[in-house]
């Protein structure tokens, strides 16, 4: 069996530097430390943060006074802040700066008075975030091609839309133009919204698509990067692809009389879920790895000043 191994995969910068705010708020302020939500979307990630003393709360009223509470990777409403504020919490926002930069377009452009346009997922907690920057209704969110057809804004001349930063490149690219078709004149995000590493790990999981027929992309059901390397690899010409969590979610029996797969990671996926996938390999097949790199990753994000010392 040869494995054809996607690069980049697994953590990008905006992951690595939440969890990396959970671990140093640990050694600096002693458990336990509260983080509100999943920090990201990825249980192996949370259990192990767990053992290191990390509470994870659905809401701020389950904070130990006195702890301090992080906020997740996928950015927060701004009422949480200020509900944190209210209540006297030491938080730490872990935010991925890339998302941060959405919440500041969002506000820029209601403040030169456009009328938002939101496309991504209803309910995923990145979307509830950059929806509760803005007053409500100030943010209409659009999912798909189909609803850029029905929307009837109040300002159809003073539009502009921002995006979730872990849609489908093509999807999203798909809405865009539809919008420009119905609203030629609505404004852009000065720099592409979509975060690189979704880009790139997309881009990525297409070349493995041309050479495998068979696609495992290791990740959570709620990772939305993860379930569109998913679709991706469909789109791009993969006959099977799977969301598998970990090598003992892997259905066996599809790979009779293959010879060729390709494995990758969503971005808050850990490695070791790879290597133990991996490993399931190689316990069943003779297996030989090859590495499909086709870029390398160096972004790194600044800690909170609270931490950086």
């Amino acid at each position: 069996m040869e494995i054809l191994l996607a690069a980049p995969r697994g953590f990008c910068a905006g992951v690595v530097r939440a969890i990396q705010i959970v671990e140093l708020a640990i050694e600096k302020y002693g458990v336990p430390v509260y983080v509100r939500h999943e920090i990201v979307h990825n249980r192996r990630v949370v259990e192990t943060l767990e053992r290191k003393g990390a509470i994870f709360v659905d809401e701020l009223e389950e904070v130990e006074a006195g702890r301090p509470v992080i906020f997740s990777a996928h950015g927060v409403p701004k009422s949480v802040p200020q509900d944190a504020s209210a209540r006297k919490l030491f938080y730490l926002d872990a935010t991925c700066p890339l998302v941060s930069k959405v919440h500041v377009e969002a506000e820029r452009l209601h403040a030169q008075g456009y009328e938002i346009v939101l496309i991504g997922h209803a309910g995923h907690p990145e979307i509830i975030g950059t929806l509760g920057q803005l007053p409500q209704g100030a943010i209409h969110l659009i999912e798909t091609v189909a609803d850029v057809a029905t929307f009837r804004p109040q300002t159809p001349d003073r539009l502009a839309y921002v995006t979730q930063t872990t849609l489908s490149v093509d999807d999203t690219a798909a809405i865009v133009a539809a919008i420009r078709a119905r609203f030629p004149s609505i404004a852009a995000p000065h720099k592409e919204d979509i975060c690189y590493a979704t880009t790139n790990r997309q881009e990525a999981v297409k070349r493995l698509a041309a050479e495998a027929e068979i696609i495992l992309v290791i990740g959570a059901p709620n990772s939305s990067n993860a379930v569109r390397l998913v679709e991706v690899a469909s789109r791009a010409g993969a006959k099977y692809a799977r969301l598998v969590q970990r090598a003992s979610d892997i259905d066996w029996g599809v790979f009779r009389g293959a010879e060729r797969i390709g494995i990758t990671s969503g971005a808050s996926a850990p490695e070791i879920l790879v290597d133990e996938v991996i490993d399931a390999f190689a316990k069943r097949y003779e297996v030989d790895i090859r590495e499909i790199v086709i870029t390398q990753e160096t972004v790194q994000f600044k800690l909170p000043r609270a931490l950086a010392t």
